[in-house]
């Protein structure tokens, strides 16, 4: 099941880039995100460090939705594009790690779609040397 989440959601990311095509700001104008926001995101990101019984599932939900949108990331060249270096060990948790710092550092923008916080994220996050 979780193969097939992460592949779902990694497809999604895809279609996205794809559609977005090349460009600084990796963006199609006009595109319509899903309405999956940085605080339906940041949630279940937090809840996996706080919560004993629920943490795995929760954390699961987090890190896979990372992990396929990294993956898309990395594949269609955007990592390279925008200057990022992703760690090579341990690079879900990192990632988490850094979206929640940036989630809690912006806040008031929680309301942008999960996919405008992540990359945003990314870029400040994993700016390479």
């Amino acid at each position: 099941m979780i193969t097939d989440i992460r592949t779902s959601i990694a497809a999604a990311a895809m279609a996205l880039f794809v559609a977005a095509g090349p460009g600084p700001a990796f963006g199609q104008q006009g595109a319509v995100l899903s309405d999956y926001t940085v605080a339906d995101l940041l949630k279940p990101c937090i809840e996996g460090d706080n919560a004993s019984r629920e943490g795995l599932e929760a954390e699961s939900e987090c890190e896979q939705y990372i992990a396929g949108f990294v993956d898309a990331y990395i594949l269609l060249g955007a990592a390279e594009q925008d200057g990022v270096c992703l760690p090579a060990q341990n690079r879900r948790d990192e990632v988490r790690w850094v979206f929640t710092r940036w989630a809690y550092k912006h806040y008031s923008e929680r309301a942008m779609p999960a996919a405008e916080g992540l990359i945003a994220a990314i870029r400040s996050g994993f700016k390479c040397p």
